[in-house]
């Protein structure tokens, strides 16, 4: 750490109370360095969850680094007030002359509707696009690494038969990527999720390259050959209740989903779930953070 955030941003207290080092806008204008910027375009319904989720992840490191938070102006969030999105939220057009050292793009619940026909598409499109030449890397999630790798590189996404939800064993194909520093041959990873990308049509692409997989869950982590896109299919950054809570939700809406995988203890609902994925969650985002755009990204943006 230190993570720079606004003052009043409810993930602040959430941090702070788990002894992360959370550094507010007045204490971090009396420092004479350049934080990194980092701007997180937020398409997950649960904002205030998502957004803490990802400062955790980010915090484990020595750097500083200063967030914005970038909403759709096209689709406005039904699950968060409007006062917290006008408070904390930006909008492209509020950005878009701007130049950030990384990029985080989510997940969202939309996997099931072709790309096309997604409300905001158009403008995630546009944001992408700009990211190109004004982001040094972008580090894309889930269902934001799905849209990512179509609209890039044309690959299309898969329906599965059925969900993939648990906690799954990954493997690193080039372990010694910088990416990788630290972790162990074989991680945990949490997923959630209907539609998958074949890895076979990733190899078809020179610019791309597979760097970790699973056995059960399918390919796991795609870069292109510079470093200045990632792709990332699951949820390193999930807390250890989330899965939970999501199973829980389904239940009540009649959905009859499965028990996620290797999740809970002795597949029991009524066991809490043990956090097996949190220190591979902090190292990927903190390596991404330190080789990919830290040591690379110019000074002057």
């Amino acid at each position: 750490m230190p993570i720079k955030i606004d003052d009043n941003l409810p993930a602040r207290q959430i941090l702070e109370d788990e002894h992360i080092f959370v550094m507010t806008q007045k204490r971090a204008l009396t420092q004479d360095i350049r934080p990194l910027k980092i701007v997180i375009l937020n398409l997950m319904p649960t904002k205030i969850e998502t957004e803490t989720q990802i400062l955790r992840c980010l915090s484990n490191t020595p750097l500083q680094i200063e967030i914005d938070l970038l909403q759709t102006s096209t689709y406005t969030s039904r699950h968060v007030s409007e006062e917290h999105m006008l408070a904390f939220y930006k909008t492209f057009d509020e950005i878009r002359d701007h130049r950030y050292d990384g990029m985080i793009i989510t997940g969202a619940p939309v996997e099931m509707m072709e790309f096309e026909e997604v409300e905001y598409w158009d403008e995630l499109c546009q944001i992408m696009d700009w990211s190109v030449q004004n982001v040094h890397s972008t580090f894309h999630i889930c269902w934001g690494a799905q849209a990512g790798l179509y609209h890039h590189y044309g690959i299309q996404k898969h329906v599965l038969e059925k969900k993939i939800s648990g906690v799954f064993k990954h493997r690193m194909l080039n372990p010694k990527s910088r990416l990788f520093r630290g972790m162990d041959t074989y991680f945990n990873v949490p997923h959630s999720r209907h539609t998958t990308v074949y890895m076979a049509d990733i190899q078809k692409v020179p610019q791309l390259k597979i760097m970790a997989v699973s056995d059960e869950a399918g390919v796991y982590l795609v870069s292109n050959e510079s470093g200045s896109q990632f792709f990332v299919m699951g949820h390193s950054e999930y807390d250890a209740d989330t899965l939970k809570n999501e199973y829980f939700r389904d239940l009540e809406k009649g959905m009859d989903p499965e028990i996620p995988k290797h999740y809970f203890p002795d597949d029991d609902p009524s066991k809490d779930p043990v956090l097996t994925w949190r220190s591979h969650g902090l190292l990927i985002y903190s390596n991404w953070l330190n080789y990919f755009v830290y040591q690379t990204t110019p000074y002057e943006l």
